[in-house]
């Protein structure tokens, strides 16, 4: 078939449109849905890759702490940003006394430190908290 779509193609919409008909429960559908902080840069110019590599020092102490690094989205077209992090909001103080160690181990910024080091890096972020990944209807049940 000269112009038909490739196989990897046709498995992707096949799984899709069953997942759209309901055939299997969404993968992401968590109860109750975790609280994320969701964070988006616009990076000061020239400083693009001292961020990613600032980021990718705390990416790597939260690892070693036990902590999931994390998710990174680089802007492709539309909206005025450079990047988005989404995280987990919420840590165990044990994770949060380990996430400590391994910093301070590695030696990168704290507190006060690193709001001027990082504040270096942007020209402006927003930040906020959110619930999910959840489905509408997974939601919607909490109102009961």
């Amino acid at each position: 078939m000269k112009n038909s779509p490739s196989l990897p193609v046709r498995l992707s919409l096949l799984l899709c449109t069953i997942s759209l008909l309901g055939l299997c429960p969404p993968a992401f559908a968590q109860d109750p849905a975790p609280r994320k902080l969701v964070e988006i840069y616009k990076i000061a110019p020239g400083q693009h890759v001292a961020f990613l590599k600032m980021i990718a020092q705390f990416d790597a102490a939260s690892k070693e702490a036990g902590i999931a690094p994390r998710d990174l989205y680089v802007h492709q077209d539309g909206a005025n940003w450079d990047f988005m992090l989404i995280q987990n909001a919420d840590y165990t103080d044990e994770q949060s006394a380990r996430l400590a160690k391994v910093l301070e181990r590695m030696g990168l910024p704290r507190g006060a430190n690193f709001f001027v080091e990082f504040r270096k890096l942007i020209a402006e972020h927003t930040d906020t908290f959110v619930e999910g990944p959840t489905t509408a209807e997974a939601w919607l049940g909490k109102l009961k």
